[in-house]
């Protein structure tokens, strides 16, 4: 009687990326955002999904951008998890379109190395909220807020320069994008006032500068005289939209011979380095200037579900069921 054998049953190998020494597979994952590292990559195979979790100089870079697909409260649970994963070793975060007063409070509570901070159309997050955060950033070198709805004062300014002795880099603007152009505006009406005692703060508390955009500013030659002769280490100054300034011929002298990088208030946006939301915005009517107000409450809290920024998450919003943030019990289907 003739014997019967089992049939053999080859293993299919695993994929080549399975096997790269971790290192590799870290800078490769470095090379990724947070949130496609979060909802995607992970997912890839448990050895990357393990190098992300073990690795924290893959998070020492966050970037992340409100794309109008992820609700806003999912983007700032997983901005969480993106520093959580840094292990404090964050050196630099970008957020543009999201955020909140609590989020960016939870990251100056575990982001001690923080040398760079840039928030674009981050509406829930106030000017307090920022300065409060800052306070735990003594090594920040870069600051750059650009088109929050808040009021930025003299006050804050005075915290951030005693709180971060090494700034070197400033940056604030207070209009979108879409509506910078400045071709056929007028003057202010109000005056600079409250903007020179903002200047004369940089001036104050900020010597070490090497870059200060100002866009849209409502200072006068005296706030910009101020700035120059307290930052004596200025070589790039933004005055694109400030039409209150250069109304003495010798403090537009003093800027072309000092200021390497000069841009002028009528200079064109071209080259403009920060996003915007090029949407219409029917709040988008304000005036150029540090003094309006902003629809939120007094501690920049925008984070319920339903309100947040005033959108309908009902309709063009997805929030996919398997995003992975991390736990202790994340397990694949086919593992």
């Amino acid at each position: 009687m003739a014997s019967s054998s089992s049939p053999v049953i080859e293993s299919t190998p695993p994929p080549p990326w399975e096997s790269l020494p971790p290192e590799i597979t870290a800078a490769i994952l470095q090379k990724l955002g947070a949130v496609e590292i979060l909802m995607t990559a992970v997912k890839v195979c448990p050895t990357w999904w393990r190098v992300s979790k073990e690795y924290p100089s893959i998070w020492r870079c966050i970037n992340m951008q409100d794309s109008n697909v992820l609700r806003p409260v999912l983007l700032v649970k997983m901005c969480r998890c993106a520093v959580d994963l840094s292990q404090g070793q964050l050196t630099e975060i970008n957020i543009n379109g999201f955020g909140t007063h609590d989020m960016i409070l939870y990251i100056s509570e575990r982001s001690s190395q923080l040398k760079s901070l840039q928030l674009v159309n981050c509406r829930g997050i106030l000017f307090a909220s920022v300065v409060e955060a800052i306070t735990n950033f003594p090594l920040l070198e870069e600051l750059h807020l650009q088109q929050l709805d808040c009021m930025i004062t003299v006050n804050g300014i005075e915290t951030i320069g005693i709180s971060c002795p090494l700034l070197k880099s400033l940056s604030f603007c207070d209009r979108k994008k879409k509506s910078m152009n400045f071709n056929n505006l007028g003057f202010y009406d109000a005056p600079g006032i409250e903007c020179d005692k903002i200047a004369e703060a940089i001036a104050q508390n900020m010597p070490g500068l090497f870059q200060l955009q100002l866009i849209g500013s409502k200072l006068t030659d005296v706030g910009l005289k101020a700035i120059l002769c307290g930052c004596p280490n200025l070589v790039s100054l933004d005055l694109r939209g400030c039409f209150n300034v250069f109304t003495c011929a010798d403090v537009e002298q003093l800027c072309l011979e000092r200021i390497k990088d000069l841009k002028l208030p009528r200079d064109s946006m071209d080259g403009y380095d920060f996003g915007a939301d090029d949407s219409d915005d029917s709040d988008d009517d304000y005036g150029y200037g540090y003094g309006y107000d902003c629809d939120y409450d007094n501690h920049g809290r925008l984070d319920d579900d339903e309100h947040y920024f005033g959108r309908d998450y009902d309709d063009g919003y997805h929030d996919p069921d398997d995003v992975v943030i991390y736990d202790n019990e994340y397990a694949y289907e086919n593992y």
